[in-house]
């Protein structure tokens, strides 16, 4: 073991969107820190940011049915979709930001307009969607929405979905145009491209095997180096857990007391692909449907069209599974060292209370291709086996703490776990994840570094106008953030920016 003992400002661990997008902010806000990246793979982004272990999507609750719910006197629950909106218009800023004052070259390397669709079936989801699209076409942040329970509409719209259709049933869609694909894997590597100019010291092929707080407050790292196996103490006086599924082992070494009795949850997904171009022309949007009963909601099934390396594909899916791995890259022994005493009656309700959800999950791991293809035929219904490929997807943690619904509850989202003295932070969690990450990731600017806020203010309110505004009693400023982040991210012109 080496005794090399470096000291640095920020320990940023696992080289995902998250600590690219940390990483980025306090380049900005406090040009002069030190940071240093630790990452056990060998390039950045390569699990959960991976652009083919996620949907891309560009949540913004254009598409997605989960975000809204239907309450019992028949009204519709919005609040979670204006969230998630609110969330990523910060993050199209901060982007626009880094475009505008040239840290991101071309924008259209990691982000695309593509209409963001809902697809429904049947009459109580038509009614369902009829409701959603009342709710949501009146809000400023919602704009340019439509509704069509017309099939010569829906043929327009989508194509690919109408062709051969028996229509026995109601069916309905809404459209957005203004919906984008991003390629979070390339966005990642943009941003750890621009901190390594910005002298940020990244190491790859490093794992962080312990993490213990050293007399003086600050934090003690033992860090090997994959390859030659060779061990060194890093310190820091800010550490970030930003580790995906690996994040919850690496809180639990910390022995912070706010990350007690939290467990984790893993679920795995496949995608199938089609990459035949004479079909991927028939279809331009990201389409979302109603999830199974029984399903989770990061289950929720869609056709996506995806751009990566300029190319364009259809995604459906995701079947979920089940997998004890934390990471794609991980160990088959992940979940079982990862219950503790202090979780153990957590994890153990949580197991009671989701029998069904592991029955679905294990009954997906399952399923033949036949049944996949026929999932696959409520979208295209005459869907042909041979054009489409399996492809395994990054794992996702679910967190399972107790709330106030209950010992072990199941938590879907994404939540930051901070010391009390804001000296380390935790991201668990999962979806809408990468799409919210500027969000959540000034949400640890506030709660470690409340000291500076006020420095740091002007600054932040520089690189994202509406920081601290209640967007919804600002519609002007909605509007003028929707044209000006199009107008710097290539957006503005959908014809223009498509690569059609």
């Amino acid at each position: 073991m080496s005794n090399r003992q470096t000291k640095t400002d920020v320990i940023l661990i696992g080289a995902g969107i998250m600590s690219a997008t940390l990483g980025s902010l306090l380049k900005e806000l406090v040009p002069d820190w030190e940071i240093t990246v630790l990452e056990r793979r060998a390039t950045a982004g390569e699990e959960s940011s991976n652009e083919w272990n996620n949907a891309g999507t560009g949540h913004s609750s254009l598409c997605e049915l989960n975000y809204t719910v239907g309450k019992s006197d028949g009204s519709i629950d919005i609040s979670k979709a204006i969230k998630v909106n609110e969330e990523y218009q910060v993050s199209r800023q901060f982007w626009s930001y880094l475009v505008n004052s040239k840290r991101i070259r071309n924008p259209q390397d990691f982000i695309m307009p593509v209409p963001h669709m809902s697809f429904v079936q049947g009459e109580q989801d038509v009614t369902f969607l009829r409701k959603r699209y009342e709710a949501l076409s009146n809000n400023p942040l919602f704009q340019g929405m439509e509704f069509s329970d017309d099939p010569n509409k829906l043929t327009e719209w989508i194509p690919l979905m109408m062709k051969d259709r028996t229509l026995n049933k109601p069916i309905a869609a809404t459209r957005i145009e203004s919906g984008t694909d991003v390629n979070f894997g390339a966005l990642t590597r943009i941003l750890f491209d621009h901190l390594k100019k910005k002298n940020v010291d990244i190491k790859f092929k490093h794992n962080v095997d312990d993490i213990k707080r050293a007399s003086d407050g600050s934090w003690e790292l033992k860090v090997r180096n994959v390859d030659s196996g060779t061990v060194e103490r890093r310190t820091a006086k800010f550490v970030f857990i930003g580790g995906g599924g690996g994040s919850l082992h690496l809180l639990q070494k910390s022995g912070i007391p706010e990350g007690k009795g939290i467990g984790g949850f893993p679920v795995s997904g496949l995608f199938m692909v089609c990459k035949k171009p004479e079909i991927v022309a028939q279809h331009r949007a990201k389409v979302y449907g109603q999830a199974s009963v029984g399903a989770p909601p990061m289950s929720v099934p869609h056709l996506d069209t995806r751009v990566i390396d300029k190319k364009e594909s259809l995604f459906f899916g995701p079947f979920a599974g089940f997998s004890p791995k934390f990471l794609k890259f991980g160990s088959m022994f992940d979940l079982l060292t990862s219950v503790k005493p202090h979780n153990l009656v957590t994890m153990m309700a949580a197991g009671v209370k989701n029998v069904p959800l592991t029955s679905y999950l294990i009954k997906q791991v399952m399923l033949s291709k036949e049944k996949r293809i026929e999932a696959l035929r409520e979208f295209i219904p005459n869907a042909n086996i041979e054009d489409w490929e399996l492809m395994l997807a990054g794992q996702r943690v679910q967190i399972i703490k107790d709330t106030a619904a209950g010992k072990g509850t199941l938590q879907f989202g994404t939540e930051v776990i901070s010391a009390a003295d804001g000296s380390i932070a935790a991201l668990l969690g999962a979806s809408p994840g990468a799409s919210t990450a500027v969000s959540v990731m000034l949400e640890i600017v506030k709660k470690c570094f409340p000291q500076h806020l006020q420095a740091w203010e002007p600054k932040i309110k520089e690189m994202i106008p509406s920081y601290g505004v209640p967007l919804l009693q600002n519609p002007a400023l909605i509007n003028d953030i929707h044209t000006s982040t199009a107008r710097a991210l290539g957006l503005s012109d959908t014809k223009e920016a498509s690569l059609a």
